[in-house]
């Protein structure tokens, strides 16, 4: 198996997707820090192919494979092996209750001219991509054995070998790397073949002695039981074709005697039913029932129509007396009249004292104006008066006058002031008056036309109400009128109180008139059912009117019927037991056949002759059932014989397996010969990778490691150094790897073999002898090396390196090559 690409997606660490392609990389390393993801690379590997990893230490176990905070893994391994390209491909999803399952799973092989750049882009858990050779994970367990050419066992053994397990095997005590190396080399099927062998052998032993005890209980399966089978089966045989030949003289006498009950019965079956034909009891009242029912009816629907014709004729008359919503609105409007010209005069009463009062108002208005007049002039003039009399002691003659602006000639005589105070308040007090009599004026004024106006719209009013009842009767008609629909509304209603009770009374009419009808149905109904009833024996003619008549001659007649049959009926009886008489001797004549054979009669003394000849039908059955079963037993008997003998065989061989394979022999000695194996191809191995100073060699159960470059040392393996023990632990791992290839008859050729390994502890020394180490491996170009460390001065020596780092989100692959 040769790792060619790997594709992740929610895998452990590896949330986002990420492809690793190992295309050219014969000897690689994944580096990076501790925690970083390196060995999460060689588990997706595994898991692809096996479901599981070894860190995970359960087989079944896939939860670990998911992110915790991703819903799906998604896992596709490309891989090479024995010359074909094949595709490995696991998808886990976690459900709504966190539990994580398998969703798909599928190995496939690839066309030879697939190309891989097609799969970029596509997530691990595409559709198809070839020749399908397995569908589910049960199915990949054993695809994957077969196209790989190992279990899981052996891959994480020969191929990838993990962490902390690669020395196990050097370091072990003896019985534990027996241990090792019997399951390694699957040695316990050996084990698992002799305790099969023994279990067969119990279980040979017990089939032999269960076998006995059948044969005990089958002591009369023997030729003389069959043969005396053979001879009863002959005798039945002849009782069956004599009852044959004496059926069809049994099957005459019986057909006649159920010939002669028939006809008894028949003749007893119509005097029966002629014997039950009567009149029913109330047949002559229900017609004259009928007849005064229907008469009521009738005289009940006159009665409706009389009421309905006064209810129409009242209405009639109501219809023609008018509408008395249009006679109250007239009437209405007479009254509303009436009440209008009272308005009306009362209006222009009001409308004339206003005009008076108003027309006093404006000449009391006038008069205010005039006086007010008058007091301001007398004002102007007091001011004029009381201006000249301050100016006068200003004057002086030869002066120029302050006023005219003239020379003062003459001095005028001293003048009197009047009082300004006076002519003031005479002045206000005017205009007082004058205000309050304006203000009277207009609102008198605006009284008047209110009430003009209010007067105008009442007349409008009047003349148009008058206009509409011109020609209209008069109140005292109206009244008269309406009081007549009252009256005749009464009378309507009364008729049709009338019509209620009238249609009432002929419901109940017509109910008592269905009623009789229904039940004089009934009685020509049931008059019907008892003469269809004997139709076939000609009964007399029915009368359709008269029910009564009708019943009384089909009684009549039906009694005569059955007294005759009654007279018959001895003739009938005294045939019938004669023919019962013959048929029972046929019957013991066949019964004696059956008798002669140590057959069994039927139960039933009447039988017919179906029964006698099954009974002989049955017994030759049951012969032929003895005699098959007489055989079968001589059969079985023999082949129980046949059978123990081979158990017996089974027995002896499986104990003398169980004995060959016994632990302390056959398994020791293929140890023996595994380990001497093992350690002449770890022997070569180490040689060639330490340039011939080492080799192996095995003595009492411990390793031990010849230095060549010092005179053939030999040393315990405890005393090497880290290097030696990494040259020699890789040379035994690889001497295994092949070992469990040549052993296996499935395994294919090992393209590839990655270590897991901590690199980080050996010294500068020793991890320079490590790094030539795995070159001299990778150089044998026999297959592809990969290394997972940290150590950077390791990684550098190696041609591709894979940087795996570690981030929040996830870990990520990088490819660097030299």
């Amino acid at each position: 198996m040769r790792p060619v690409r790997l594709d992740l997606a929610g895998f452990t660490v590896f949330r986002d997707e990420t492809t690793i392609d190992f295309a050219g990389a014969d000897f690689f390393a994944l580096l990076g820090p501790t925690g970083s993801g390196k060995s999460t690379v060689l588990d997706a590997i595994c898991f692809a192919l096996y479901g599981t990893v070894p860190r995970w230490d359960h087989l079944r176990s896939v939860e670990n494979a998911l992110s915790p905070s991703a819903s799906e893994a998604r896992v596709r391994l490309v891989f090479e092996s024995a010359g074909a390209r094949y595709v490995a491909t696991r998808v886990l999803r976690r459900s709504a209750r966190g539990k994580v399952t398998t969703t798909r799973a599928g190995l496939e092989r690839l066309p030879a001219d697939f190309d891989l750049s097609t799969l970029d882009g596509d997530g691990p858990g595409g559709g198809e991509l070839g020749e399908v050779l397995a569908g589910t994970p049960t199915e990949m367990t054993d695809a994957v054995a077969a196209t790989v050419g190992m279990p899981y066992e052996q891959f994480t053994t020969c191929v990838v070998l993990p962490q902390g397990e690669f020395a196990e095997f050097l370091h072990a005590k003896p019985a534990k790397r027996q241990e090792i190396l019997v399951n390694l080399l699957g040695l316990r099927v050996y084990q698992r073949i002799a305790e099969r062998a023994r279990q067969s052998a119990k279980e040979a032993d017990s089939d032999v002695r269960a076998i006995d005890a059948l044969l005990d209980g089958m002591t009369d399966a023997t030729e003389q039981s069959v043969a005396e089978a053979a001879g009863r089966l002959d005798q039945l045989r002849g009782l069956a074709e004599a009852v044959a030949a004496a059926v069809p003289e049994l099957t005459d006498a019986e057909r006649r005697a159920a010939e002669a009950r028939e006809a008894l019965a028949d003749l007893d079956a119509e005097g029966r039913l002629l014997a039950g034909i009567t009149a029913p009891d109330g047949v002559a009242e229900l017609a004259d029932a009928a007849g005064r029912a229907r008469t009521g009816a009738a005289a009940a629907l006159a009665a409706v129509t009389d009421a309905e014709h006064a209810e129409e004729q009242a209405a009639a008359a109501l219809d023609a007396a008018g509408d008395p919503a249009v006679l109250r609105r007239t009437l209405e409007r007479h009254r509303e009249r009436a009440a209008l010209a009272a308005e009306e005069t009362g209006l222009a009463e009001a409308v004339t004292a206003a005009e008076q009062r108003a027309g006093q108002a404006r000449t009391e208005a006038a008069a205010a104006e005039t006086a007010l007049t008058e007091a301001e002039a007398a004002l102007a003039a007091a001011r004029t008066a009381q201006t000249a009399a301050a100016l006068r002691p200003e004057l002086a003659v030869g002066h120029d006058c302050p006023v005219c602006a003239r020379e003062v000639t003459e001095l005028p005589p001293p003048i009197d002031a009047p009082h300004l105070a006076e002519a003031r308040a005479a002045v206000t007090a005017a205009r007082d008056r004058r205000d309050r009599t304006d203000r009277a004026a207009r609102e008198l004024a605006g009284t008047l036309a209110a009430a003009t106006r209010q007067r105008e719209q009442v007349a409008d009013r009047l003349a148009a109400l008058t206009a509409d009842l011109d020609g209209a009767p008069d109140p005292d008609t109206l009244t008269g009128r309406l009081a007549d629909i009252d009256r005749l509304r009464s009378a309507q209603t009364a008729a049709r109180t009338r019509v209620t009770a009238a249609r009432r009374d002929q419901q109940r009419a017509r109910a008592a008139a269905d009623d009789t009808e229904r039940r004089l149905r009934t009685g020509w109904q049931r008059y019907d059912s008892a003469r269809d009833a004997v139709s076939r024996f000609g009964p007399p003619t029915a009368d359709r009117d008269d029910l009564a008549a009708s019943w009384q001659a089909l009684a009549d007649w039906a009694a005569e019927g059955a007294a005759a049959r009654r007279a018959a009926r001895a003739d009938r009886l005294a045939a019938a037991k004669q023919a019962a008489t013959a048929a029972d001797a046929v019957r013991d004549k066949v019964g004696a056949l059956l008798d002669e054979c140590g057959v069994p009669r039927p139960a039933d003394s009447a039988a017919d002759a179906g029964a006698y000849q099954l009974a002989a039908a049955l017994a030759v059955e049951r012969a032929e059932a003895g005699h098959r079963r007489a055989a079968e037993r001589y059969e079985q008997a023999a082949g129980l014989r046949e059978r123990r003998a081979g158990h017996a065989r089974a027995n002896q061989v499986a104990k003398a397996l169980a004995t060959h394979l016994a632990a302390d022999r056959f398994q020791r000695w293929l140890l023996t010969e595994a380990m001497d194996l093992l350690v002449d191809g770890a022997s070569a191995i180490l040689r060639e990778l330490s340039a011939g100073q080492y080799e192996l060699a095995y003595e009492a159960g411990e390793f031990f490691v010849v230095d060549h470059h010092d005179a053939d040392l030999r040393r315990a393996v405890r005393t090497l150094s880290g290097g030696e023990t990494f040259q020699a632990s890789l040379a035994l791992a690889l001497a295994l790897s092949e070992q469990l290839a040549g052993l296996s008859t499935t395994t294919t050729s090992l393209e590839s073999i990655m270590l897991d390994e901590g690199f980080g502890t050996l010294d500068p020394g020793t991890l320079d002898t490590v790094a030539a180490t795995l070159e001299n491996l990778a150089a044998r170009g026999d297959r592809m090396v990969g290394i997972v460390t940290h150590v950077a001065e390791l990684a550098e020596r190696i041609p591709v390196r894979y940087l795996v780092r570690k981030d929040a989100r996830g870990a990520h692959v990088t490819r660097e090559q030299t």
